[in-house]
């Protein structure tokens, strides 16, 4: 293949017009055709271009009818896909090569379609599944696949109103589906598909197919028929399947039962844990250092015994240890999901002494690479034999990262390994003890109480900024847990986090109090949804908690609850099983569900779990994938128009002549059907019917953001605008405005309407989103300059808002506008001032004509601002400036009234979110997984909670406030002189 013949085809598809392409075509008869064809033909024109070439063609007549065959190529996902759907046209297939060969169809034709969509939606190919040849991974798709499966039949088999409102939901309101008890057939597909799996001649189909229709509890081999010492071999698995089948049961649940006669009970293994560091693989770093591997054992965040060092080795591409790596904690104290973390990293051969993890930062040590994996497999099974672990790259001061994932880097080409071996402590398989043994082992015990200590303990559990304890205190938590059960169970994490999870004693003890635990409310459970909280007992009873939310919460805080999927240790776990049922319960949450996770397929870690459970999703629910789709291709219309652009800018070309030339390019007849007619990504309730070319332009910034304007479908005078951004990452700015949506929630309920506007905003895929267009707004700097002449001067002008807004809303509906402002203006200093969002200049805060201030780009939060040259350019807690306060005092010095009505909203603004504080501390901190640069970290968040005064009394937040807001009211000349600054900057280049 000549160089640069994939990058030219690449071009020729980003092209507009109707440029021929010349297509070489492979019959199944063994004759070639080549012949130009239009970009923009669909896969079924071409189709009749080939049989009208071809009937000139020899063996013409031995080819059958049309649609017996189908057109192959090679995809961009380096995927043979078959072209089922021939109404897509030529350039949205975008073939690799410009080849298409003609084969008969073979198989189910509908399967392979929906195959091939679902490849396109998640952008990965099927057959990377499949090629995984993976256990955990076959069977996580099979369960997730006959889940969502079984869930589009109950839909389908519901009555025709309650179908139409799970399907056709009015404006896309949330709703409950209706879910039906009785599931005995779902119980049969289950083990019919499990039976599938076993040897006959190994166990006794017909009794389980028995002891089913008997609703047996347990099912068992039949012994009798084997000799006396037989034991139950499995070809797939190395324990049974035991099915708990309950008169009207809605599941089913899965345990190991059945292991070898001569098994061990890993508790009673008083042996200390070890593994074989053997050696590495793809090594590369500087020559004149030693290679070292540290590894510890965490659960969560907590260290669970000493961290283990190997010895020093030179420098070589593949060194070699072969060394014995012994941890201080014996087989029966590791606790069900310890991960061992291990990091490569080079020191200087002068440096002889012994490193630990408080030398992590000498300059001798650089890290090189890490990678974590957990020592119990996904069926509970001490892992045994070699395992090579493609590692991550090191950031610089970064050693052990048990907060990482457990998944290998992909890129196993690229990356160095390390090759350990797990041994075998005894010659049968050692498994986890299940939730029954756990109890068998449990001491009872009646911990003694202390009335004197009762007073500690309340201090301890109201503390809420408290997660740092004591030795004296976590002995009090511990001795006094059932009274932390019977009268403060929201303080379940505190008891959690002092549990000792290297003791299996301990660990028991937890186990059962967390059985009998009262539900928590589901806003306090989101907490335990954090790493530092692993264990999975843990995480069943908060997603059993979560299942208390309505949908309208739900979809509020799915933003977190998809992030902290990246915690989960294994595929099949029960926030995706709740994630999954309440997506294909309600179409809004599905729509969200499937952004948040699509916009991710890109991040190496967790491209395999998001998109195995986009895959599921998609198969549960087959009538939102031609929706998806279409969101898809406008996307990458999107993307091509804002490269286009970007080429031209380049190019130093007219922004008059870009925007000419973008406009010609809207109105091809591709771009016009590819940009029209498309649920809003935004908002699915929003249809985005016909784009108006005429009305789009581009904006001024650095990665020339798309503003495109689109018909109102319900009403034509009206239209919808989204900004499309390809170069910026959103998520940080997703984050946000869902803060300040929550608050906006949180102070409607306490009866406070401070006209928030928390615009949509949605990340579609890697630093690529869209942002809703705020209608009828400028910009403070817009209004400024427009009433100067002198751009040094604007910022200073203090009648120019209060002007532009009388220009907006004459007589008496101007009243009503100031009104507007300084309800809004109240909510937007709290909310930023809590939030620490920097980078505040005039030309991020905005007013509607109707009165309402609010802020856009949030680039910077969490007490983030910016500096030059070393100075803070943000000396202020938030921004409330001389000309605000003009217009919140109607343009009267005097005024007083309504400014101390303005103080008033803030100060019950600021009390409501102190109350508030630990959802809010709690969001951000399951955030973390995002890897947002701000936030990555628990000294990231230290900023909230100084904000939202964790830990203090009402009175003493509400000072501290006070003191905040005068400081913001004195100091807001140094704001005036950064807005001039921002002013002049910009005009100057």
């Amino acid at each position: 293949m000549p160089p640069g013949v994939c990058y030219g085809m690449q071009d020729v598809w980003e092209k507009g017009g109707r440029e021929q392409v010349t297509l070489e075509f492979l019959l199944p008869t063994g004759i070639y055709l080549s012949f130009p064809v239009a970009r923009n033909d669909t896969i079924g024109t071409i189709k009749k271009m080939v049989w009208k070439n071809a009937r000139s063609e020899p063996l013409f007549s031995v080819l059958s009818d049309p649609d017996a065959y189908v057109f192959t190529c090679i995809n961009l996902t380096a995927e043979r896909e078959e072209l089922e759907d021939e109404s897509r046209r030529l350039c949205d297939v975008r073939p690799f090569m410009p080849v298409l060969r003609l084969v008969a169809r073979e198989g189910d034709r509908v399967e392979k379609l929906i195959n091939t969509q679902i490849s396109l939606l998640i952008g990965k190919g099927l057959h990377e599944f499949d090629t995984q040849k993976n256990h955990e991974v076959n069977e996580f798709r099979a369960k997730m696949r006959s889940f969502c499966e079984e869930n589009a039949q109950d839909r389908q088999r519901l009555p025709w109103h309650q179908w139409m409102k799970c399907n056709f939901p009015c404006d896309l309101e949330p709703f409950s589906m209706v879910v039906q008890s009785g599931k005995s057939c779902s119980v049969k597909k289950l083990l019919e598909s499990f039976m599938l799996q076993l040897d006959p001649q190994d166990f006794p189909v017909v009794l389980m197919q028995n002891a089913l229709r008997k609703k047996a509890t347990v099912f068992r081999p039949l012994k009798q028929e084997k000799p006396e010492n037989y034991t139950l071999q499995l070809p797939v698995c190395l324990v049974a399947l035991s099915i708990l089948v309950l008169d009207g049961a809605s599941s089913v649940r899965c345990a190991p039962l059945f292991q070898q006669q001569n098994t061990s009970s890993l508790w009673s293994i008083k042996e200390p844990f070890f593994i074989q560091l053997v050696h590495g693989t793809r090594v590369n770093t500087d020559e004149g250092m030693k290679l070292v591997v540290q590894a510890g054992l965490f659960h969560g965040g907590e260290l669970l015994c000493k961290v283990v060092t190997s010895s020093e080795v030179s420098v070589c591409s593949d060194p070699v240890w072969d060394q014995k790596l012994v941890f201080d904690i014996n087989l029966c104290d590791l606790p069900r999901m310890s991960r061992l973390c291990f990091t490569l990293y080079g020191v200087l051969e002068k440096t002889k002494k012994q490193r630990s993890t408080k030398k992590k930062n000498k300059k001798a040590d650089c890290p090189l690479a890490w990678v974590n994996t957990m020592v119990f497999d996904y069926k509970d099974q001490l892992k045994t034999g070699e395992f090579l672990l493609s590692t991550w790259p090191s950031a610089p001061g970064d050693l052990l990262n048990p907060m990482g994932t457990v998944e290998r880097n992909p890129n196993i080409d690229s990356t160095a390994g390390l090759l350990i071996r797990f041994p075998s402590f005894r010659p049968h398989p050692l498994y986890y003890p299940p939730l029954e043994k756990v109890y068998t082992a449990l001491t009872r015990c009646d911990p003694s109480r202390c009335c004197s200590q009762h007073l500690k303990l309340k201090e301890i559990v109201d503390n809420k900024n408290h997660t740092e304890f004591f030795e004296h205190e976590k002995e009090l938590l511990w001795k006094l847990r059932l009274d932390v059960r019977a009268h403060y169970p929201e303080s379940l994490s505190k008891l959690l986090l002092i549990t000792k999870w290297n003791k299996h004693e301990d660990v028991a003890q937890m186990v059962c109090l967390l059985r009998t635990w009262r539900d928590l409310p589901p806003l306090h459970a989101l907490e335990l949804l954090d790493y530092t909280f692993p264990d999975p007992h843990v995480r069943s009873f908060t997603i059993r908690c979560l299942k208390k939310l309505g949908d309208e919460e739900l979809f509020q805080y799915l933003l977190q609850l998809v992030q902290v999927l990246k915690y989960e240790s294994y595929l099949d776990c029960d926030l995706t099983t709740f994630l999954l049922e309440r997506a294909l319960s309600n179409k809004k949450i599905g729509h969200f569900l499937f952004w948040h996770l699509r916009s991710e397929m890109h991040v190496a870690s967790v491209s395999l779990r998001f998109g195995l459970i986009l895959e599921a999703y998609c198969r549960g629910s087959i009538y939102h994938i031609k929706s998806l789709m279409k969101q898809i291709e406008a996307l990458n219309k999107m993307k091509a128009l804002n490269d286009f652009v970007k080429s031209g800018s380049q190019k130093s070309a007219s922004r008059l002549q870009i925007t000419e030339d973008m406009k010609l390019c809207i109105k091809q007849d591709t771009y016009m059907e590819a940009l029209s007619d498309v649920i809003s990504p935004l908002s699915p309730s929003i249809v985005l019917s016909e784009i108006c070319p005429d009305r789009c332009k581009f904006m001024d910034s650095k990665m020339k953001p798309l503003w495109l304007m689109y018909k109102n479908k319900w009403d034509h005078l009206d239209t919808v605008g989204i900004i499309f951004k390809n170069g910026d990452d959103l998520r940080q700015d997703m984050l946000t405005l869902q803060m300040i949506q929550l608050m906006d929630v949180l102070w409607k309920t306490e009866g406070l309407d401070l006209r928030m506007v928390p615009y949509g905003c949605l990340s579609t895929g890697n630093k690529t989103g869209l942002i809703e267009v705020v209608k009828n707004a400028d910009t403070i700097a817009n209004i400024q300059r427009n009433s100067s002449n002198n751009a040094a001067t604007a910022a200073f002008n203090k009648d120019a808002l209060l002007n532009w807004l009388k220009s907006k809303n004459p007589e008496d509906k101007l009243d009503q506008a100031i009104e507007e402002f300084t309800l809004s203006c109240a909510g937007y200093c709290v909310a930023t001032y809590v939030l620490g969002i920097g980078d505040r200049h005039s030309d991020n805060i905005m007013i509607r004509e109707n009165g309402q201030l609010f802020h856009i780009d949030f680039g910077h939060f969490l007490g983030n601002f910016k500096a030059k040259f070393g100075i803070n350019r943000e000396r202020v807690p938030f921004i409330l400036t001389y000309d605000f306060v003009h217009v919140i005092q109607q343009g009267r010095t005097n005024n007083s009234e309504k400014f101390e009505r303005f103080r008033e909203c803030c100060e019950q603004a600021y009390k409501i979110l102190c109350r508030n504080g630990t959802l809010f501390v709690n969001l951000f901190a399951l955030m973390r997984a995002a890897g947002l640069p701000e936030l990555s970290c628990s000294k990231d968040i230290q900023y909230l909670k100084d904000s939202l005064a964790l830990g203090r009394s009402e009175e003493e937040a509400l000072k501290n406030f006070k003191v905040k807001f005068n400081e913001a009211l004195r100091e807001s000349w140094k704001t005036k002189v950064n807005w001039m600054m921002h002013t002049v900057a910009k005009d100057n280049r």
